[in-house]
């Protein structure tokens, strides 16, 4: 059950709605006063037994209602007839017998059901036993005392039930809002991310071409205009390989960490280490990494690594058998091949897909072109292959 709370926004909960025990135990608590005097005043009487024993019947009653909250307001009610039976006055039980349905009916049982019974008892006792002693002031007080006490029961449980109600709406609708808010932010972030890809990494791309054809037309003796050119080249590159990380943390959704953007950029020296966590998950591969040291630029090595570990990921995924991871310089460029065979339950889907359809493949096409690279994927003969093929500077091959 719902419980209510303080809400530093709204109204605060009434303290019987947010404690709905307390007027349970304010209710018991009244009753056991009632029958703490009854039984102080049969003793200062000096009442004979049956007295006392209809008392204390009324007061087992109340007990017992605590647990079975049926069976007690039976026996509390019934108690009426015997207080009427010796000749005592039956107030105090009926007082008893009205806190009680008051407990009963705000617990949720049925208040007419509860109202009926002690009314039935009380008019009962009143009109046999008690041979309408006191008149029809007296048979009137007992029938509205029963109906008072479980009207006061049901519309107090209804009002706390309303409330909460209020606060669960109110809280799916926060809820809404918030789920509604992030769908919004993870669009944007997404539109922010394609806007960045499409427009920033290609001019940059070509930024770096024309200083590289600028590079190429200078006189032999301009060698400060050359080193101007170079450092422009390599801060061109930096900024793909932030915009690269930038891409990579916008496409990121909240299972993302928070030190994500923290993380050291991955290299060509962490793909030992990346085939061997594929190795440790179940994943055959045969890796071939012949690459010279400080042959790549380092925003080119980031791009092999990605590439490298989407193609081992959809082998995983998708494939079976072996998968064959080749890295090598071959006439001053960088080759990448990841092949293997494809798996029976993705071989016809794949074979009537175009290369590079999936999240993952059209990032890593993406990363790709951002190095001026070039990326191919086939799907021939059962077999799925991703070949990348880029400059070790970044240039267009």
């Amino acid at each position: 059950m719902v419980k209510a709370r303080n809400d530093q926004d709204g109204p605060v909960a009434p303290l019987w709605v947010r404690r709905p025990e307390v007027l349970h135990r304010a209710a018991y608590s009244v009753a056991a006063l009632v029958f703490t005097g009854q039984i102080v005043a049969v003793v200062l009487r000096g009442s004979d037994g049956p007295t006392a024993l209809s008392v204390f019947l009324a007061g087992g009653g109340v007990a017992l209602s605590w647990w079975k909250p049926w069976a007690g307001l039976v026996v509390t009610s019934a108690a009426s007839f015997a207080v009427t039976a010796v000749g005592h006055d039956p107030l105090s039980v009926w007082m008893m017998a009205v806190l009680v349905l008051f407990s009963v009916t705000l617990r949720g049982k049925q208040p007419l059901v509860g109202t009926g019974v002690v009314a039935a008892f009380f008019l009962g006792a009143f009109m046999t036993l008690g041979g309408f002693r006191g008149g029809a002031i007296v048979g009137a007080a007992a029938l509205f005392s029963a109906i008072a006490g479980g009207a006061t029961g049901a519309a107090l449980r209804i009002h706390r039930d309303h409330w909460w109600i209020l606060e669960e709406r109110a809280e799916s609708a926060i809820a809404t809002r918030e789920i509604e808010a992030i769908r919004r932010v993870t669009e944007e972030r997404l539109r922010i991310a394609r806007d960045l890809h499409d427009v920033i990494g290609h001019q940059v791309a070509m930024l770096s071409l024309h200083l590289g054809a600028a590079e190429i037309g200078l006189p032999e003796d301009a060698e400060a205009s050359r080193q101007a050119l170079v450092s422009a080249r390599s801060s061109a590159r930096t900024v793909v390989v932030e915009t690269q990380r930038i891409l990579a943390l916008l496409r990121l959704e909240g299972d993302a960490s928070g030190d994500e953007a923290l993380r050291p950029t991955p290299s060509l020296s962490g793909l030992e280490g990346l085939i061997a966590s594929f190795e440790s998950i179940g994943l055959d591969v045969q890796p071939a990494i012949d690459i010279p040291t400080g042959f790549v630029e380092p925003s080119v090595g980031v791009t092999v690594y990605r590439v490298v570990q989407e193609a081992l990921t959809n082998a995983y995924r998708h494939g079976e058998g072996t998968a064959t991871v080749e890295v090598r310089e071959r006439d001053g460029r960088i080759c990448v091949t990841v092949e293997n065979r494809v798996g029976h339950s993705h071989s016809h889907s794949l074979r009537g897909s175009h290369a590079g359809s999936g999240l993952g493949l059209v990032g890593m096409r993406e990363r790709v072109e951002s190095s001026s690279g070039r990326l191919t994927i086939d799907s021939d003969d059962g077999r799925f292959r991703v070949h990348a093929e880029f400059s070790p500077l970044g240039a267009v091959v």
